[in-house]
């Protein structure tokens, strides 16, 4: 086991159309910080599979990278920051997770998703069953310290506020677009800063058992 001093291990987790090749700058900078550095490669990567779908190639990575009793921080770019939270909601990642970060990520869906009929795409439109199914216990995030970072000028993620949560804490950084959030520096900045947080206190959680690994298909995929 780490001590309370350690660092937890970190993992990134891609956005569409991305592989972990697309943290080159974050994850350099992570190490020079002292952290231990993991990604993945998802797949497939286009939105062909449904985000839960993704968010299991998750759950086993961490299964199989780290011991059970190693607790880890999880950054998520775009849709890769909704694949980790299925994984950190619906998952049991609630148990393993301590810093949840998640950059330019459309939590209540982003317009730029119905140019696609692919599923993962359209569980990423606004209002869609999935999100929706989220945003009822989203205040399970309220047990880590979660931390949404996004750019207003985000052409991508439309309307670009569509990152904020109503838990947790909100960061903006002004990137002028989408992909930059992952090598501009101010957002490299307010990821290590938010990583570098002391972790907070929090009333135990109350599970509700319906609520478990419930996934959601929204009917016209």
């Amino acid at each position: 086991m780490k001590s309370e001093n350690d660092r937890n291990p970190v993992l990134l987790v891609h956005g569409i159309n991305d592989t972990g090749a697309v943290f080159h700058r974050m994850a350099p900078y992570l190490l020079q910080q002292g952290r231990s550095v993991y990604d993945l490669d998802l797949i497939p990567n286009n939105g062909a599979k449904h985000l839960d779908y993704l968010a299991q190639q998750v759950a086993d990575f961490v299964a199989k990278t780290f011991p059970p009793g190693q607790p880890l921080d999880l950054v998520g770019f775009s849709m890769g920051g909704i694949v980790s939270r299925y994984y950190v909601q619906r998952l049991g990642g609630i148990d393993r997770v301590q810093r949840f970060i998640t950059i330019a990520s459309p939590h209540r869906g982003t317009l730029a998703a119905y140019g696609s009929q692919l599923p993962g795409c359209v569980q990423m439109r606004p209002g869609s069953e999935f999100l929706t199914d989220l945003s009822r216990d989203v205040a399970m995030l309220e047990r880590l310290n979660f931390t949404s970072i996004w750019t207003p000028l985000d052409l991508t993620i439309v309307p670009a506020n569509s990152s904020q949560l109503p838990v947790g804490k909100d960061v903006q950084v002004l990137v002028p677009l989408h992909p930059w959030m992952l090598t501009d520096s101010k957002s490299l900045a307010a990821v290590g800063q938010a990583l570098a947080e002391p972790l907070r206190q929090y009333p135990p959680l109350v599970r509700t058992p319906d609520r478990q690994k419930s996934p959601t298909h929204d009917s016209n995929t």
